[in-house]
């Protein structure tokens, strides 16, 4: 018997769930090779956790029950299944786990990497199939000259076959690069010169040349990761084989004008007064940090800021801040470029509100997403510098801003106003009475309510 475990506010629900089969899961057979049970355990038993949190993407959950329940046979320890985190599948839910007291967790299906605060993480991806033949095929005329400099990455479900695809490739392309997984998510890979590290992949280019002098070839199907990489390295060109279709194609994603948006939105940042940060993780490294970095930026600008967390965003839900001009959204790598297009108010990421505020960060080639870049003892970190000469004049309204000066503190004025500020205890405050029966049923008809009468 697993445990399922969920938390909903401050409630926490537990629930035993008997493992047993049924249709729309993975056959018995299939699930050790699958979800790499043997090396999952062999995580579990050689550093004696006794409680491990087991995180399950929505689409995996249907499997959660048996994976449980044959770690809990093969480790002897106490299992408890994840849902997704509130913020996205890609995380890991150290919070979640913290209230279960689990010293471990394993987390299942695709994932961002990006390393956690406390607790060590073990990562299977489930391992999709790739037809290496084929992949190799697409590569060859997608880059019929051996000479050329290519380097290659994939989508996490891809990265085992990666090995097969080297074989293939390597003798016939002397100068092809194979990135490689950072160990399970680790922060820590190996050093070298000429080494880069991106999104949880490493690899090392020759010390004579610069990455933007390589192509880059991306096995897996089009989406944020693929995304993230594209701008972030947006001076190389891309392709992709997409193992689905089997078909391989040159990307014709129009970087450029994903990068005119983004700057445009840089602008709206220099116009705001009012900025809101939002907390889009609980579990990455540095997020605490990055709060900080960046209410001190702002701070510095003469902007004022509130801190916002609010679970997955909507439009609706941010649209009841009407007085904050733009938002800052503190998350993972994949899921920090928000199209915030249908949104009330913009939402930029920690790089863009840096090239708004801090005057010493300029536009580069290379396009930051992860925000532990810009914390001190990066190379990407800098201090906050002099305002330029004309810094403060605004190219979206034509009008000069107001100078770059350091308020004083002020108390969160517009948010006090407001009648309702949220859930609070107002502890002292209501007067206590005996609890009594309330309404039975369900919203549509309750029980103490007549039928209405059909017209």
């Amino acid at each position: 018997m697993a445990t399922l475990f969920s938390n909903s506010g401050a409630e926490v629900i537990q629930r035993a769930l008997p493992a047993k089969e049924s249709s729309g899961r993975t056959p018995t057979e299939a699930l050790n090779e699958f979800y790499e049970l043997e090396r999952a355990a062999a995580f579990v038993i050689a550093s004696k956790f006794q409680r491990v949190a087991l995180q399950f993407p929505d689409e995996l959950l249907v499997d959660s029950a048996a994976v449980a329940a044959k770690m809990e046979e093969a480790t002897g320890s106490k299992m408890y299944i994840l849902g997704d985190t509130s913020y996205g599948s890609c995380c890991v839910d150290e919070v979640a786990a913290e209230h279960v007291g689990a010293e471990a967790v394993v987390h299942y299906g695709p994932a961002c990497l990006s390393p956690c605060r406390k607790l060590p993480v073990l990562h299977v991806f489930g391992w999709q199939p790739l037809d290496t033949e084929r992949c190799a095929v697409a590569f060859r005329e997608l880059y019929p000259d051996p000479q050329s400099h290519v380097v290659v990455l994939s989508d996490v479900v891809y990265a085992h076959a990666l090995g097969e695809l080297e074989q293939l490739l390597g003798p016939e392309y002397p100068h092809i690069v194979f990135s490689r997984l950072a160990s399970d998510g680790a922060p820590d890979c190996p050093q070298g010169p000429g080494l880069v590290r991106q999104f949880g992949r490493y690899f090392a280019v020759a010390a004579q040349r610069e990455l933007q002098d390589h192509a880059v070839f991306y096995v897996g199907a089009e989406g944020l990761t693929l995304t993230n990489f594209m701008l972030s390295w947006n001076r190389c060109p891309f392709s992709s084989f997409d193992p689905v279709t089997g078909c391989g194609r040159h990307e014709s994603l129009d970087a450029n004008r994903s990068l005119l948006r983004r700057l445009y939105l840089v602008e709206r940042a220099r116009d705001a007064r009012v900025v809101g940060i939002l907390v889009g993780t609980l579990g990455v490294a540095g997020y605490l940090s990055i709060l900080e970095h960046l209410r001190d930026i702002l701070h510095r600008a003469g902007k004022r800021s509130y801190t916002l967390a609010m679970g997955k965003l909507s439009p609706a839900k941010l649209a009841n801040f009407l007085e904050v001009d733009i938002f800052v959204l503190v998350a993972c790598p994949q899921n920090s470029l928000l199209d915030s297009r249908d949104f009330y108010r913009p939402v930029v990421t920690p790089y863009e509100l840096e090239l708004a505020c801090n005057p010493a960060r300029e536009w580069s080639s290379l396009y930051v997403t992860d925000f532990r870049d810009l914390l001190p003892g990066t190379r990407q970190h800098l201090l906050l510098g002099e305002a330029r000469p004309g810094a403060a004049w605004s190219s979206l309204t034509g009008l000069y801003r107001s100078p770059l000066t350091v308020p004083p503190l002020l108390p969160a004025s517009f948010l006090e106003s407001r009648s309702w500020r949220g859930l609070e205890q107002q502890l002292g405050q209501t007067p206590v009475t005996k609890a009594v029966p309330g309404r039975r049923g369900i919203a549509i008809a309750y029980e103490d309510e007549r039928p209405r009468e059909e017209s």
